[in-house]
């Protein structure tokens, strides 16, 4: 078994910051690294009902609909961005109120955190099937839909994998979000 993959079987559900939702932790870093000291985090959050989400100042976030209809997310009261496209991200200032109103049920969403003043983060969506070599600034992969195979091993929809510059190799019909983040 390979420190590097990241099974969805292993990560444990935890309340949002506001504790109006559930989300699961895939990794932060520093590893050791609290709620207000982390330079970056991903995460998978399940949006159950038309809760708002948690604030989190000085944080740059992207958001990307894994599973479901999705939502709209109306930010600070004022501009909506509807999140019904899958694998499309959306980035957005930590600090502002997100109201949610459901297209449907529940939903899934990958979230990329940045701490602002550190760095600088985006998430990459690879569709296309075959080799491929990840980028320096990769601080994860996560498979979204389908297969993936790596030096470490066979990933499958939800698992990620902390890259060592090997390359892997995305099956057809797979997604993979390349979540990247960088110093400025």
């Amino acid at each position: 078994m390979s420190f590097h993959i990241i099974r969805a079987s292993g990560i444990q559900p935890q309340p949002w910051k506001n504790g109006m939702g559930v989300t699961r932790e895939i990794a932060r870093f520093p590893a050791d690294a609290g709620a207000d000291d982390f330079l970056w985090r991903v995460s998978v959050a399940e949006v159950n009902s038309a809760a708002p989400f948690s604030t989190f100042p000085g944080i740059d976030r992207q958001i990307v609909l894994l599973d479901g209809d999705g939502f709209t997310m109306t930010l600070d009261g004022a501009h909506t961005h509807a999140l019904t496209t899958p694998h499309a991200p959306f980035a957005f200032a930590g600090e502002q109120q997100v109201d949610v109103a459901m297209a449907g049920g529940a939903t899934s969403d990958f979230n990329l955190m940045i701490r602002r003043a550190w760095g600088q983060g985006e998430l990459r969506v690879l569709a296309q099937a075959g080799s491929h070599q990840t980028d320096p600034a990769c601080v994860l992969l996560y498979v979204a839909r389908g297969t993936v195979t790596t030096i470490d091993g066979e990933l499958h929809a939800g698992d990620a994998w902390l890259p060592d510059r090997s390359p892997f190799e995305l099956a057809e019909g797979s997604v993979a979000l390349l979540a990247m983040a960088s110093p400025r």
